[in-house]
């Protein structure tokens, strides 16, 4: 995978947060991704996110799976930790990093395919072991990178690219999370920066496993076989001399509208989502209520935004707490410190005897 670095330039005049960055400093490399991919929308709102709350970008660590999505770690903070992992196997990584260091503030970025399909089990695992990080879903309902196959929350009724029509039933990462015990729960529209950016910050300053399902439209596999203008039919009435692809130019789908507000959002395919943002009335902090609100709204075809269910009590089940880890980062201890010596493993096996 090549990278493409930004040119170092930045204005005198931008403005700087507390530590004197400006929000270049939290920047990547160039986005490969596909013009008015709703993926560089977040990547743009984490960037506006880190900036915002000062965050040191050498005390960030960004991880990520396969898939469109997982390209975007390398897009902001080029100075943070990374790990790039095995597709669906970003909370492993996440999990071992976080139980060497845990000073340090651990982003996941995936996609629905890396979470939903083959990393469902981990995810799950990372929400039950309330693993302290902030876990982003980059979900477009397809599988980008090979060519725009369902992804598993992909909804019913929903048309691929080459036609075929989904019948199975989508995998809400949302109300899963809630079943699960999920202590921050939210969901947002990757054009809707006004309101990514907050939850973000919000997210990353939550202790325990904060999660925040994004809506990201996909501007490549949007489009259907029925189209004259499509992909599929250019290269069933054309025989190129040369093998090659384009990707058209697509303006970025952005959404502006009130608490309480319902507002429908016109893809570049041409379908509708319905978005309908919290109002002020709504209780985040009651998780049977808030998951019945949220499959009330489902039904009528419209997803709920915002931050849907929170719970801010002290968590006796965070990862740090019941498995006792040390305040320090692992590297910082002495050898005796990390080192049971004889008799110590003696007994750490006699327990499995």
């Amino acid at each position: 995978m090549t990278f493409i670095a930004k040119p170092k330039v930045a204005h005198p005049s931008l403005p700087k947060n507390a530590l004197g960055f400006t929000r270049r400093d939290y920047e990547g490399a160039l986005s490969t991704l596909c013009a008015g991919c709703g993926h560089d929308s977040i990547t743009a709102a984490i960037v506006e996110a880190s900036w915002g709350i000062a965050l040191e970008p050498q005390n960030m660590v960004k991880l990520s799976g396969i898939g469109c999505s997982s390209k975007t770690t390398a897009y902001f903070v080029s100075g943070a930790h990374g790990f790039n992992s095995v597709h669906g196997r970003m909370p492993s990584i996440a999990m071992g990093a976080n139980a060497a260091n845990r000073q340090l503030s651990y982003i996941g970025v995936s996609g629905d395919g890396d979470t939903l399909s083959i990393g469902l089990g981990q995810f799950c695992h990372a929400i039950r072991r309330n693993l302290d990080m902030l876990y982003i879903i980059e979900n477009n309902g397809v599988y980008g990178l090979t060519k725009g196959q369902f992804s598993a929350s992909a909804d019913i009724g929903t048309r691929a690219k080459k036609g075929e029509t989904n019948f199975q039933p989508p995998i809400d990462p949302v109300l899963l999370a809630m079943t699960l015990g999920a202590t921050f729960v939210a969901r947002s529209f990757s054009g809707d920066k006004q309101q990514l950016v907050p939850l973000i910050q919000a997210g990353l300053k939550h202790e325990g496993f904060a999660l925040i399902d994004v809506l990201s439209p996909c501007v490549t596999f949007n489009d259907h076989e029925g189209s004259t203008k499509s992909y599929a039919y250019t290269r069933e009435h054309y025989e190129p001399a040369v093998h090659a692809d384009f990707i058209p130019l697509e303006r970025e789908i952005t959404a502006d509208y009130a608490p309480g507000e319902t507002l429908p959002v016109l893809m570049h395919d041409g379908s509708r989502i319905v978005l309908r943002k919290l109002d002020a009335a709504y209780d985040p902090t009651n998780r049977s209520a808030a998951a019945a609100h949220i499959q009330e709204r489902m039904r009528a075809g419209e997803y709920l935004t915002g931050l849907l269910y929170i719970d801010e009590a002290e968590a006796t089940n965070e990862f740090h707490a019941v498995n006792a880890t040390p305040d320090a980062p692992l590297n910082s201890l002495s050898h005796e410190a990390l080192c049971p010596g004889a008799a110590g493993l003696e007994r750490l096996l006699a327990r499995y005897r």
